[in-house]
This record gives C-alpha cells, sequence and structure tokens, in this order.
C-alpha cells in the first residue's frame, strides 16, 4: 500500500506527464533558459547542414592556395565553413599578391565545379525532415552564405525548393554569418520573432549568427565536432537530421 509521500510522487509524475504531453501539442519546447517557449518557424542552413557539400569545398579551397603556391592550414579551411567565400578568402588575400578576393574566390568556385572533387550529398534525414515540417504548415526558410543561383540549384536537386517560404542568400545581405542580419531578415520575412525560431546550423559562424539573432540553435556535427559547436552556443547537437522531431526535443 502506499503511503502519503508515494501518493504525492505520483500524483506530481502524472502532472508532469500532462504537462510535457500539453507542450508537444501546442509546440511548446523547453528552451536552454528553462522557459517554454512556442517555436513557430524554422530556418536552416544550406551547406553542411541540408546538403554535405564540406568535402567538395574543402578541396577546391586546397586547389587554390596549392595553385599559389600558398600553404594553408586544416585550422583556416575550417574557419571558412558556414562563411560567404569572397569574405572568408578577403581575410587571406595579402598571401595572393596581384589577386583580389572576387577572383579568388571565381577561381575557387571553378575548381568547385570539377567533376573529379567529392560528390555532395544530402545531409541524412534532411529531406524527410523537410516534408514532415510542411505537411505540419511550420514556416520554412533557408539562410545560406552562397549566392542566389547557387542556393537555387541545390535546393532543386534536392527537390525542395519549392517547400520554402523563404531563401535569403549572400545576394539579401550586407553582412554575412557570423552576423545575424540573414536570420534576421527571414524571421522579418516570415512574419516569426526569432525567439520564435529555431535555426538549424553546422558551423560555428552559423551558430553565432542564430544566437545573436535571439533564435534556438540545433546543430549536426556533419562538418564540426560536437565540441566545437557546443563550445559555439548551439542550443542542442546532434549527428544528422534522422534524429530530428517537431516540436524539437519531442520522443517520437
Amino acid at each position: 500500500m502506499q503511503g502519503t509521500q508515494g501518493t504525492r510522487a505520483a500524483e506530481e509524475e502524472a502532472r508532469g506527464t500532462e504537462e510535457a504531453r500539453g507542450a508537444e501539442e501546442t509546440g511548446e519546447v523547453e528552451g536552454t533558459q528553462g522557459s517554454q517557449l512556442p517555436y513557430g518557424a524554422a530556418l536552416f542552413d544550406l551547406d553542411g547542414t541540408l546538403v554535405d557539400t564540406e568535402p567538395r569545398s574543402r578541396s577546391a579551397w586546397v586547389k587554390l592556395f596549392a595553385a599559389h603556391g600558398v600553404p594553408v592550414e586544416a585550422a583556416t579551411l575550417a574557419a571558412f565553413a558556414g562563411r560567404p567565400g569572397k569574405e572568408a578568402i578577403a581575410e587571406h588575400a595579402a598571401d595572393f599578391p596581384g589577386c583580389t578576393a572576387e577572383e579568388l574566390y571565381a577561381e575557387a568556385k571553378g575548381y568547385s565545379e570539377h567533376p573529379d572533387l567529392p560528390p555532395v550529398a544530402p545531409v541524412p534525414g534532411a529531406v524527410a525532415l523537410l516534408h514532415r515540417l510542411r505537411e505540419a504548415s511550420v514556416p520554412l526558410a533557408v539562410v545560406t552564405s552562397g549566392t542566389r543561383d547557387y542556393a537555387h540549384g541545390e535546393l532543386s536537386t534536392l527537390g525542395v525548393l519549392g517547400l520554402f517560404d523563404t531563401v535569403i542568400t549572400a545576394d539579401d545581405v550586407t553582412r554575412g554569418k557570423p552576423h545575424p542580419e540573414g536570420y534576421l531578415a527571414a524571421c522579418a520575412a516570415l512574419g516569426t520573432e526569432p525567439e520564435r525560431a529555431v535555426v538549424f546550423e553546422d558551423a560555428p559562424a552559423g551558430i553565432e549568427a542564430a544566437k545573436s539573432a535571439g533564435a534556438y540553435c540545433v546543430a549536426v556535427t556533419v562538418t564540426q565536432p560536437a565540441a566545437t559547436l557546443t563550445a559555439a552556443g548551439a542550443d542542442l547537437v546532434v549527428p544528422d537530421l534522422t534524429s530530428v522531431h517537431w516540436p524539437v526535443g519531442a520522443a517520437g
């Protein structure tokens, strides 16, 4: 026979279960500060989050540095991830006498189109998650450091371009990641407050942009180790998108 304390514990457990179920039904997810936030939009980075282009991009940058006889460290290339290519290479323009950042970026872009570079593949779970979110009428956006033509091409190849309500690219902002301009623009386009948005990212620059905008950030370890993503400020770190459910954190 249960004593008084056992009965109270059972009642509290039942109450907690009902509250959790209610939160899941309304789309409320517990944020890092312990508050209940009704997340109402999903914003995705493109490269490394929806499509695994990092091996190809890294190889293209390696070819660029090698072609000019400029040594490059792995840490330098890792810092390029998630940032506009022109901005990233501009920081190293002094190592390429007589070349502008625009010229170097165009050269690297040309290398990325070589057929011998690593193939591009969707991040596991990405396409299925996007379809589930669209079926649930969750507003969707892409915020990428790539150009408009590039982004539309990659999303069309995945067959998901039509699922998004808006696509924010490097052509639409004046300041790229880690500045939050892109994510703030996406939230404005969706009519969603940044605090009600969930951002999916793969790189520290993108995580910083998402958190600076005020969003909740889920990071995938496609291009960076979990420790790096956590240190960058990600609220949740997952291997890929196969384990992600909406609301974020709900069992499924």
